[in-house]
């Protein structure tokens, strides 16, 4: 026997197949992370962390990660793993080869010039195991990495492009993947327009009150059920989504359906939770109008008020980011006659819900859920060299035009925007006349899209033998600091409740996977000796 990994480098998580090389690439069993292990709470952070604390620390943490995730496939199997391919954005592979990642830190070759920075070379190639780092397996094992559009235009966006087909078709289309960094592309007239929208970690039900990501026992939609009731769409242990509790959203009265618990909302939800919410009354942009400012769901599960600002400045993310890249071209949401949305957020999520938010265009003619694309994408390179020869030349042929949304006035005006009418009830109309006082066209009237199609049931359509969840990804990082008193207003300080003491060793311990990093490091604040230092934690 001779196995294949196929492996998901998300922004958001790791997801990964284990298949049979002799069996024209069978999945024979699936794995999933719960959290991303890099500390942050969206791919600026993990890039900021990486250059702060040093790439020996970052890369230590995704190779433990890797080696824990596919750990659940068998050492006897992994014996025999001959070949592992990969996909995801730049960033993403870039950490994982370990290889320069500044480039993608900085706009403005003069900028990268000034630093030293020399950009590494993103084509496809082969590379081994021994050169990437200890994954737990043969040193002489192949690892196929394909190739990027740009620089900034990764693999990951090549997958929903080829997975798509959207360059078969004669017609304007927009396609998205719908996670913590939203990359989007607008295919007009032969030419690929992209960008990436930092959406935040609510799509993917994180920095929400009882957020997850999509795994099973995650509520991924919601229904009006009449006299007040609400249907909670549970993903079952295959990924499914299946109706399992009734539940009246203010009184927290549940009927259930199916005996199947609840443990949490994913991003999906937490779109139907503001759906309904708006459709209903019971949401009133930036509050919730029940006794204490929350929507109960099955199981205990809350949705809060906050939740609905997290959501909100994810949505309006992303919508800005779709109008940025219509106004870069000249055209109106008019002219789009074709959505593809991407990623678990994008195969579970109601699209006319997300057509309530903001999430795909007012006036859209066809809608398609195409699932995971970059992991299906490592699934295919793992059939034959064909795949990755495809990849190049596909990647070679597109004219691409990638929109930096941080310097886009466009983008700034849309966004700004967005926030007032999510966080402070900017009424629509306010929002129209201020968009074309800013130039840009005002927002159409809702028109249904004609076609909607889940291509697949599920994010990850087969899972062989069974799909395992890791639920304490990454590791340890651990310091002892001279002169800490070990009082404990690091560890009291820490939002995500990271932090752990060890008096008996003396040491600092936190947990790379719920850590928020630089973006945060309370930890390093609140400490009233002044002698913590976040980037001397090293991984244990």
């Amino acid at each position: 026997m001779e196995y294949g990994i196929a492996l998901d480098l998300g922004t958001s998580g790791f997801r990964t197949h284990l298949v049979d090389l002799k069996k024209g690439a069978k999945i024979l069993d699936t794995a999933i992370t719960v959290r991303h292990p890099i500390p942050g709470a969206n791919i600026m952070d993990h890039l900021h962390f990486w250059m702060n604390s040093g790439p020996e620390l970052g890369h230590a943490i995704i190779m433990k990660t890797v080696r824990d995730l596919i750990s659940f496939f068998g050492r006897e199997r992994l014996e025999r793993v001959s070949t592992v391919a990969i996909c995801g954005n730049p960033i993403q592979l870039s950490m994982f080869e370990n290889i320069e990642v500044r480039d993608l830190a900085f706009a403005g070759k003069s900028r990268l010039k000034t630093l030293g920075i020399i950009p590494p070379e993103r084509k496809a190639h082969v590379t081994t195991v021994g050169d990437i780092g200890d994954m737990g397996l043969d040193p002489e094992a192949r690892v196929i990495v394909p190739p990027a559009i740009r620089h900034e235009i990764g693999a990951d966006a090549l997958a929903m492009i080829i997975k798509s087909r959207m360059l078969e078709k004669d017609e304007t289309c927009l396609v998205t993947d719908y996670g913590t960094n939203a990359e989007m592309g607008l295919y007009y007239e032969g030419e690929l327009y992209s960008g990436s929208a930092a959406a935040g970690p609510a799509m993917e039900g994180q920095s929400i009150a009882h957020g997850m990501l999509a795994a099973p026992h995650a509520i991924s939609d919601l229904d009006e059920a009449g006299d007040g009731m609400w249907d909670n769409i549970i993903l079952d242990e295959e990924m499914i989504p299946k109706a399992m509790s009734r539940v009246n959203p203010v009184t927290g009265a549940e009927v259930k359906i199916v005996d199947y618990p609840a443990h949490g909302i994913t991003g999906t939800g937490v779109v139907s939770a503001m759906a309904l919410g708006l459709r209903t009354g019971l949401i009133t942009r930036p509050g919730i109008n029940t006794a204490d400012g929350k929507l109960r769901l099955a199981d205990g599960v809350l949705f809060t008020e906050a939740d609905v600002g997290e959501a909100g400045k994810a949505m309006g993310a992303i919508r800005a980011g779709h109008r940025t890249l219509m106004e870069t071209v000249g055209i109106t949401e008019k002219d789009v006659n074709t959505m593809y949305m991407a990623g678990a957020s994008g195969t579970y999520v109601d699209p006319v819900k997300a057509q309530d938010c903001g999430m795909i265009p007012r006036v859209i003619k066809e809608v398609y859920q195409l699932g995971n694309t970059s992991l299906m994408m490592a699934h295919d390179l793992l059939k034959g060299p064909e795949t990755l020869d495809m990849m190049q030349s596909v990647a070679d042929s597109i004219s691409a035009n990638h929109v930096m949304f941080a310097g886009s006035k466009t983008f700034e005006d849309m966004y700004v925007l967005e926030i007032a009418y999510w966080d402070e009830g900017m009424p629509l109309e306010m929002y129209n006349d201020m968009l074309e006082a800013s130039g840009i066209p005002r927002l159409p009237d809702l028109v249904r899209p004609e076609v909607v199609k889940r291509l697949v049931k599920s994010d990850i359509p087969e899972k062989g033998e069974g799909l395992h969840t890791l639920q304490d990804v990454g590791g340890i990082m651990s310091a002892s600091f001279e002169g800490c008193t070990l009082c404990g207003k690091c560890q009291r300080g820490c939002p995500e409740r990271a932090l752990t003491l060890d008096k008996a060793k003396r040491t600092i311990n936190v947990r790379s996977d719920l850590c928020l990093g630089t973006a945060c490091k309370a930890c390093e604040l609140n400490c009233p000796e002044k002698v913590y230092v976040f980037t001397d934690l090293a991984l244990v």
